[in-house]
């Protein structure tokens, strides 16, 4: 089977998965990073090498105040388990977008989980946290921009490759499938650049209810579609 080295994921479902069960959209949100865990380990032995999960957008922030603050909370609850989850699962945890709009104590947990599992290597799980592709794209043009203007960087040298390394997925491989769950076929804006080639399978399955044998699902999908490079 061709397992794709690098999956992304839009978790997509939570809350309306919790309102048809009468239940409010934070006990949703409760179950997928319950699933979170499982897709994770299912991932490392399926032969993932990198999983790259979309867990709070920019666009997040609009959502109900209460809504935002029960988020923030699971979130850092996930961070503090995810020390012992990363050490039983040789997983190195790291963390993309803008975190500097985050709680000073929610920067510190992700320096702290990042920091202590950076030796790992079996599996390699980005969380996106404050994170849209746009906003990651601009911060990085800044950044090149300022190292043009200090003459760090000649006009001429800006490549591609040289463009990547300033977004903040600089040194992960470019995903080989992104996975959407819950019926949604967009993109939201996640990951705009590094998903120009990726494959796309989207799935009525709200994450909550998106298991191993799904996962499976969209590997198998994956390993049996013929991919064409260079408009061949």
């Amino acid at each position: 089977m061709d397992t794709p080295k690098h999956i992304a994921i839009i978790m997509d479902g939570n809350g309306r998965w919790a309102k048809k069960r009468g239940m409010p959209r934070t006990y949703g949100h409760t179950m997928g990073a319950k699933t979170v865990e499982k897709i994770c380990r299912a991932a490392g032995e399926q032969g993932v090498k990198y999983l790259t999960l979309y867990a709070f957008s920019t666009e997040n922030w609009s959502r109900p105040d209460m809504e935002v603050k029960a988020l923030m909370k699971l979130l850092g609850s996930y961070l503090d388990n995810c020390l012992e989850t990363a050490r039983e699962n040789q997983m190195r945890v790291r963390v993309i977008g803008d975190i500097t709009r985050l709680e000073p104590k929610f920067q510190e947990q992700i320096k702290a989980v990042e920091e202590a599992s950076k030796d790992y290597d079996r599996l390699h799980l980005t969380i996106a946290i404050n994170y849209g592709s746009r906003d990651e794209m601009v911060r990085g043009m800044r950044k090149l921009a300022c190292d043009v203007r200090d003459g760090k960087l000649a006009p001429e040298e800006i490549s591609e490759d040289r463009f990547a390394g300033y977004l903040d997925t600089a040194g992960i491989p470019d995903p080989d499938l992104l996975i959407r769950t819950s019926g949604e076929q967009r993109l939201s804006n996640y990951l705009l650049w590094q998903l120009a080639y990726s494959e796309f399978y989207f799935t009525e399955k709200p994450w909550p209810d998106f298991d191993e044998e799904e996962l499976a699902k969209a590997i198998d999908a994956y390993s049996n579609r013929e991919r064409r490079y260079g408009g061949v």
